[in-house]
């Protein structure tokens, strides 16, 4: 009975670190509003380890201690998905009003908005979760099928490994749901990144989007962790199709699902509004973090 009673407090003081680590996760690398000072927040993650270490039995893998996991097979493919599709593109206002115009002609009576978002400069990826938990993350490819890179996947802290069913029954969404978005790497970790290279007479990566792309593809989970990507999400799917219908719910329902997702967006009534959000982006441009590709009207 002593022995059971042992193991059941420890399996509860599990538990709880990891909660607390996820919490603390979560703060820092989806909400950038941190708690704890990074040592305590080590301390945290070391006496998790160590716990685990000595009950292996009790090792799961959504627990933030495997975020780093094995070598991804190379050239292993990520399964197929539902197709993700290119943009179009409208380079003045001109394109953009003429656009407006044919979807209005096209919508006849029915009620229109547009959800606008800044558009970061990185790469895309499908993740894939199954009752809740992380099953593969794999790159755009064809559109169709891409290439499986789950073990870099899992180091990026921006990407839940698992999401309660409390959480999920909250945002109303099923257990098994899809959710794209964009790879990117800071503009500071990548300027870091180049510099190395140089140093180790390479060929430097050409911008952030190609490095974002370089590295979620290396056959080594730990260089990725150590080049810091973050995920941001935009789309949310189930059963193949997107979810909710509108998109503005949709980014809302990502949100708290506890997924990153870009604070500069809006909800568009007309060209007008669509208009003043671009120019306020074009103002951010030198001011944020990551690079910027324009943005993406919806």
């Amino acid at each position: 009975m002593r022995a059971a009673t042992k193991d059941r407090a420890v399996e509860r003081q599990i538990d709880e670190l990891r909660e607390t680590i996820r919490h603390h996760e979560h703060l820092y690398y989806v909400l950038d509003a941190p708690e704890l000072p990074d040592a305590e927040f080590d301390r945290l993650m070391q006496e998790l380890k160590k716990l685990e270490a000595a009950h292996p039995e009790l090792i799961t893998t959504d627990s933030p201690s495997q975020r780093v996991g094995g070598k991804p097979q190379e050239g292993s493919q990520g399964g197929s998905f539902a197709a993700m599709l290119s943009l179009d593109n409208a380079y003045n206002e001109q394109e953009l009003r003429d656009w407006d115009r044919r979807v209005r002609e096209s919508a006849g009576s029915e009620k229109l908005e547009y959800v606008c978002e800044l558009k970061l400069d990185g790469m895309s990826m499908a993740l894939t979760y199954r009752g809740g938990h992380l099953l593969r993350g794999a790159t755009r490819g064809d559109g169709s099928v891409g290439e499986d890179v789950t073990s870099n996947v899992r180091t990026m802290r921006s990407v839940p490994l698992s999401v309660p069913a409390t959480t999920l029954k909250k945002a109303g969404v099923p257990a098994d749901f899809e959710v794209r978005g964009e790879v990117v790497i800071p503009l500071l970790a990548f300027e870091r990144l180049n510099e190395d290279r140089e140093r180790q007479e390479l060929s430097k990566f050409a911008n952030p989007r190609n490095a974002a792309a370089g590295t979620i593809r290396v056959l080594e989970p730990n260089i990725v962790a150590q080049r810091r990507l973050d995920f941001y999400a935009y789309f949310l799917l189930v059963d193949g199709k997107f979810y909710p219908e509108r998109h503005d719910d949709s980014l809302k329902a990502l949100q708290g699902l506890g997924f990153k997702v870009n604070p500069h967006h809006i909800l568009a009534r007309d060209i007008d509004q669509m208009l003043e959000f671009i120019a306020k982006c074009e103002q951010l441009r030198d001011k944020l973090p990551y690079e910027i590709d324009g943005v993406v009207i919806r």
